[in-house]
C-alpha cells in the first residue's frame, strides 16, 4: 500500500513546474496530481486552525467509593482526553443516585442546561432517559451509550456487553456447577421495569434453562431494593432454605451482599454467580464464596465512548454503531491478571 504523503499547495506547484505545464495548471490537473501523491486532509491542523475545542458531558451513577464500579469509566473517560492534549477537550461530569429516578432527572436537566457538543450516557432508568434522549436530538447533541442499550434510540454508538448474552452464559456457568435444586436471580435494585440492562441479563439467564432439554431447576427472581439494614438477609435465608436454592445468580455488582449472607448463615455450599471486579466481590471471589465473576470492562467502556465523541464530533468520521466489549469470565484463579483489579 502507497504511503500516504503530506502534500502543501508548493509541492503541487512544483510538480506541475517538472512536468512543464504550469501554464496549464487548471482545476482538473491539480486534482489529478493530488490524488496521484495520494493526499489525505490534515484533520489536527484543521481542528486547530478553527480555534474551537469541543465540550463533552457524562451522565453516570454516582461511585459509592473511588473503587466502586462507576468510578472506572470516568477514569477511562479522562485518559482518553488526557491522550489528546492539543484538542483543548473538556468533560463536564454529571452523576445521579442509581436507586434514585428524580435523581437522574435533576442531573439530566443540568446536562440540557450546558449544552455539550456530545454527552456519554448510561440509559439507567429507561423512561426518564428517554425523554432526555429526545430533548438531546431536539438539540442535535450527539450521544454514546455505556453499560446499558436502548435499541434505535438515535444513539451515535453503544459501548459494552450484550446483556442479553451475558446472562445466557452466567445461565451455562451455573448450569453446569448445580447438579440439583433450584436457583434463584436477585436484582439489588428498584423500578425493575426501568433497568433495561438488568431485565436483558435475566431473560438471557433464563432462556438458557428454557432451550435446555431435561431441565430439573425451577428457577426464582426477587428484587432487594434497599439493603440498608439487615432486615433482607433474615427474608433471603428463609426463601433459600424454604426453595432448596443450591444456586444464586446476581444481575449487577452487588453480589459481595450475597457473599456476606452466605458467610453469616453459614451456606457456603450455594454457588454464586455475580458482576464487575469491584474489591468487595473479589474478596468472596477469592474465599471461593463467589465462584464467577462477568467482568464489563467499565474502563474501557469508559475510553472508548469518549474516543467516540472525539471521532465524529471533532474529527468529523463516521464511527461503528455497535461496540460489544468481551464477556469475561472471572475465577480466583486468573482475577490477578485483570488491569480492573489492579
Amino acid at each position: 500500500m502507497a504511503e500516504r504523503a503530506k502534500v502543501s499547495i508548493g509541492t503541487v506547484d512544483r510538480v506541475l513546474h517538472n512536468r512543464g505545464e504550469v501554464a496549464k495548471s487548471t482545476k482538473k490537473k491539480i486534482l489529478e496530481i493530488v490524488k496521484e501523491l495520494n493526499y489525505q486532509p490534515n484533520i489536527l491542523a484543521s481542528t486547530l486552525a478553527s480555534k474551537k475545542s469541543a465540550t463533552f458531558a457524562t451522565l453516570l451513577p454516582q461511585p459509592p467509593s473511588e473503587e466502586g464500579y462507576w468510578a472506572k469509566p470516568i477514569k477511562g473517560i479522562h485518559k482518553r482526553i488526557s491522550e489528546l492534549p492539543q484538542y483543548g477537550l473538556q468533560i463536564e461530569s454529571f452523576t445521579f443516585n442509581q436507586f434514585s429516578s428524580e435523581s437522574f432527572v435533576d442531573a439530566a436537566n443540568k446536562v440540557l442546561e450546558l449544552k455539550p457538543d456530545g454527552v456519554v450516557l448510561a440509559p439507567f432508568f429507561k423512561k426518564e432517559a428517554s425523554v432526555f434522549i429526545e430533548e438531546l436530538k431536539e438539540l442535535e447533541i450527539p450521544f454514546v451509550f455505556i453499560d446499558s442499550d436502548l435499541k434505535e434510540m438515535g444513539q451515535l454508538s453503544y459501548i459494552g456487553q450484550n446483556s442479553y448474552q451475558s446472562g445466557l452464559v452466567s445461565g451455562k456457568l451455573l448450569d453446569l456447577m448445580v447438579a440439583k435444586g433450584n436457583i434463584l436471580v436477585i436484582h439489588f435494585a428498584k423500578e425493575m421495569d426501568n433497568q433495561n440492562h438488568l431485565v436483558q441479563r435475566e431473560k438471557g439467564f433464563y432462556e438458557w434453562f428454557k432451550n435446555k432439554k431435561g431441565n430439573d431447576h425451577q428457577l426464582f427472581t426477587i428484587e432487594i431494593p434497599n439493603t440498608d439494614s439487615d432486615e433482607w438477609m433474615e427474608a433471603l435465608e428463609k426463601d433459600i432454605t424454604s426453595k432448596n436454592i443450591q444456586g444464586i445468580f446476581v444481575t449487577n455488582s452487588k453480589v459481595f451482599n450475597v457473599g456476606q449472607l452466605l458467610q453469616k448463615y453459614k451456606l457456603e455450599h450455594i454457588k454464586v454467580i455475580g458482576h464487575d471486579l469491584i474489591k468487595e466481590n473479589v474478596e468472596f471471589l477469592k474465599k471461593d464464596m463467589v465462584q464467577f465473576l462477568i467482568c464489563q470492562r467499565p474502563e474501557d467502556q469508559g475510553y472508548n465512548a469518549v474516543n467516540k465523541l472525539f471521532r465524529s464530533v471533532v474529527q468529523k468520521r463516521e464511527i461503528q454503531k455497535e461496540s460489544y466489549t468481551p464477556i469475561d469470565i472471572i475465577t480466583k484463579e486468573n482475577v490477578d491478571y485483570y488491569k480492573e483489579f489492579k
